[in-house]
């Protein structure tokens, strides 16, 4: 996730205190990991000095003044130009699941157990996100349905591995040191 490319998509829809950012941010990406207030205030900060966005108001608060921010026609054209980029694909084909598979055949340690602890943890936490889908809003669910079908792949990629790791431990033997 890029915060500062996130901000400025949201500063592009209306001006707004740093408080608005941060809370906004929360209730649309940062389901289960919300945005620190710090993070906010230094990522406006660079995108100020960036010259990304402007102040045009300050007013009393509270506590410290109320800083409103203006999004420029710099940072309006780098969200633009973000929002046109395509995401690169995942996976790459080099991850930590197979890593450790590896690692384990290598090292004569048991991968199968790797694999079943792998797999309850993949389905503790599609049960976790089965609840948010069930309870959450459409935000909510769209975000656990993301994840969940990344779990989903990963699933099937260890019930393959699991049954090929015969396979894989002669081919893995035959890597002299």
């Amino acid at each position: 996730m890029s915060v500062p490319l996130t901000l400025l998509g949201l500063l592009e829809r209306a001006p707004s205190h740093g408080y608005d950012l941060k809370r906004d941010y929360d209730t649309l990406f940062g389901v289960g990991r919300s945005l620190p207030f710090g993070q906010v205030y230094a990522t406006l900060s660079r995108l100020t000095r960036d010259g990304k966005v402007v102040m045009d108001e300050v007013s009393p608060g509270d506590g410290p003044e109320r800083k409103r921010y203006v999004i420029t026609e710099q940072g309006a054209t780098e969200v633009n130009t973000w929002l046109a980029d395509p995401v690169a694909p995942e996976p790459h084909l080099q991850s930590v699941l197979f890593t450790k598979v590896v690692l384990a055949l290598l090292l004569d340690r048991p991968a199968e157990a790797y694999l079943d602890g792998q797999r309850r943890a993949h389905l503790a936490r599609m049960r976790e996100l089965t609840t948010v889908k069930q309870s959450g809003g459409l935000i909510e669910r769209m975000l656990a349905d993301h994840a969940l079908f990344h779990l989903e792949a990963d699933l099937r990629w260890v019930d393959t591995t699991a049954a090929r790791l015969d396979a894989l431990r002669t081919e893995i033997r035959q890597v002299k040191p």
